[in-house]
């Protein structure tokens, strides 16, 4: 998340011919691209096998101020600066959405997996001392005053961290959802591993509940305005519990769960899903054993789990949002060009997590053989899965600027995206230092950006119009983060399996 503060310069982008509105997308090269843009936003000290090769080692010392190790882990977006918050969420979506695709992802499935172990790695390590959680390093607006490749940073690598007497359940039970889903999808392929993980969660989650209170209140000049969670800390500890149960299946997270649905307000803001606000997502998610079970023939399996119904419903209700053609109440809009967009910066996290939400919700139901009901409507699996689909399409091309939101994915992208590494000459074209301030030249500069970061999707289009600045100045729309990419792992998975609709039998 940037805050640059050079004046603005808007080179709209256009296109000579309307994109085709049957194209054929290859997603699975979109989803490869995908997971190589994370190897774009590694930090600490690179491996052998690293294959955008124009970055190098950064970072090296993270967290030697304080006495620990807090080397690795991922910048979150265009910047320097390692934000625990949006990190952890982007985990929780990377596992989940190997969780609920994996098996769809075919030759791509190790290297999500890669990419979210790069993730979990780091978060243990910021999780290793009890009752402590680092959730930041570096300064965030002394970083923002600079534009300098992460290799060259002489920027405060400040360390930030809450703990008992500064409390932040927000992030520290989003990081144990990160913990807990990612022990799910190491489950198999490395048991040791995903026990570690799980049992770090359980520790971090009961240091979260313990010790409550926001992270922006114990930190408020560090964290704001950049990842405030202005919803409050209480959707994080369901989400938490959930996951908790999900990979442990013990019985007192779901009793955590029934105890403080209402307590932590399980149906407020149900509309909403992204890394500062996890409601939509809790009831999605906590709506797959109420779709499942509700269909079981033992009858004490049903009962143990009426409970869910709940959250089912209200899960029903953030759906029928999405569909404003069935609708009576919808709340969200759609731009002339087929985008969903929700007011404010970076669009396309809305786009991206909200989508997922769609297809996840679609495969519980087709499970469950069931329908959503929209007042006297209804939309089928099916029908959910071609409004997710028609999201990544126009991501992928088709809109109205014929333009791929995605680096390198087809022949006309974003060229200038608002991101330092790719915008100042790599280490090996320039190995010179290039300090805080000579980056400056390169970032008012109107070409393209020297190096590619190969699967980052930007914020997207400035408004409901489908316009597009591709302007490094204009980070609301030309910034890629880890967030807007997360929830395409399993959205690009899926349809490249299942890429014609015509064949899907559940209508």
């Amino acid at each position: 998340m940037a805050f640059w503060l050079f004046p603005l310069f808007l080179l709209l982008v256009s296109s000579p011919l309307p994109p085709s509105l049957a194209a054929i997308h290859d997603y699975g090269d979109a989803l490869h691209k995908s997971i190589l843009f994370f190897e774009g936003q590694r930090s600490g000290k690179l491996p052998a096998d690293q294959r955008l090769t124009w970055r190098r080692d950064s970072a090296l010392h993270d967290g030697s101020t304080e006495g620990v190790d807090l080397t690795g882990g991922y910048y979150d977006a265009g910047d320097n600066i390692k934000f625990g918050f949006p990190m952890a969420f982007t985990t929780t979506l990377m596992s989940w959405s190997i969780i609920d695709f994996g098996k769809t992802m075919g030759p791509h499935l190790a290297e999500a997996k890669r990419a979210v172990r790069w993730a979990t790695d780091y978060l243990l390590k910021a999780t290793a001392k009890p009752d402590v959680v680092y959730v930041q390093v570096g300064d965030a607006f002394r970083d923002h005053s600079c534009w300098e490749r992460p290799e060259d940073m002489d920027t405060p690598r400040t360390v930030y961290k809450v703990d008992p007497s500064h409390p932040g359940s927000d992030v520290a039970a989003e990081t144990a959802a990160a913990l807990a889903a990612a022990s799910i999808v190491f489950r198999s392929s490395d048991p040791a591993y995903s026990q570690l993980l799980l049992d770090r969660a359980v520790r971090v989650f009961e240091f979260a509940d313990r010790h409550r209170g926001p992270y922006s209140s114990s930190l408020p000049n560090v964290v704001c305005p950049f990842y405030c969670d202005v919803s409050g800390y209480q959707d994080e500890l369901l989400w938490g519990a959930a996951w908790l149960h999900k990979a442990s299946r013990r019985r007192e997270y779901r009793e955590y769960i029934k105890k403080n649905e209402v307590v932590l307000g399980a149906s407020e803001n149900a509309n909403e899903f992204g890394w500062e606000n996890k409601h939509a997502g809790i009831n999605v998610l906590i709506s797959k054993v109420s779709s499942i079970v509700k269909h079981d023939t033992v009858h004490l399996l049903v009962k143990k789990n009426e409970y869910f119904e709940s959250f089912r419903a209200n899960a029903d209700n953030f759906i029928c949002t999405l569909l404003p053609s069935i609708s009576n109440h919808p709340q969200i809009q759609y731009s002339p060009g087929g985008l969903l967009f929700k007011v404010g910066g970076s669009n396309m996290q809305h786009v991206t997590s909200l989508s997922f939400l769609l297809l996840a919700y679609s495969n519980y139901l087709s499970h469950a053989n069931g329908h959503v009901q929209c007042g006297t409507s209804s939309a089928s699996p099916a029908q959910l899965r071609r409004v997710a689909k028609r999201q990544v399409d126009y991501i992928l091309g088709d809109n109205p600027l014929g333009m791929s939101y995605m680096v390198g994915y087809g022949s006309h992208y974003p060229r200038r995206i608002h991101h330092r590494g790719s915008s100042i000459p790599s280490m090996a074209a320039h190995p010179a230092h290039i300090g805080c301030k000579e980056g400056t030249s390169y970032y008012i500069n109107p070409n393209p950006n020297p190096n590619a970061l190969i699967g980052a999707v930007v914020g997207g289009p400035t408004n409901i119009s489908d316009a597009f600045p591709d302007a490094r100045p204009v980070f609301q729309q030309s910034e890629p983060t880890t967030y807007i990419n997360a929830p395409l792992f399993g959205l690009l998975g899926y349809f490249s399996a299942h890429p014609n609709p015509s064949e899907w039998s559940d209508d």
